[in-house]
């Protein structure tokens, strides 16, 4: 997968996971958690993208933190979700799994681009 299909992979994710809080009670608890994501998911998609014009190995490693820590949060946030409303489990699955994979990627992207920087 290249650079290009990761962008639009890490933004596709996001309008997913913003198009999902759209499910959620008007709760105070829900409200505070489609707050969290509502800014968190799309910092992932948008700190990708900065990475990838990252002006240096140590400038994109530390973009991808970054994007490494939104995802975890999203991720925390969608877990939390869960916890009070069970009955979302199924549309979240999908989205949750997704969040892994990226995170995954995200990870293992920047465990090479330390390598490379040696």
């Amino acid at each position: 997968m290249n650079i290009d299909e990761l962008k639009v992979r890490y933004k596709n994710w996001a309008i997913s996971v913003i198009l999902l809080t759209r499910k959620l009670p008007n709760e105070p608890e829900f409200k505070a958690a489609r707050n969290q994501i509502v800014r968190s998911a799309p910092s992932t998609a948008a700190n990708y993208r900065a990475a990838c014009r990252g002006k240096s190995t140590p400038d994109f490693i530390n973009k991808l933190k970054i994007v490494e820590e939104e995802l975890d949060e999203t991720m925390f946030w969608l877990e939390f979700i869960v916890a009070l409303l069970l009955d979302i489990r199924t549309d979240i699955i999908p989205v949750y799994k997704e969040a892994d994979e990226l995170l995954s990627i995200t990870v293992s992207s920047i465990k090479t681009a330390r390598k490379s920087d040696k």
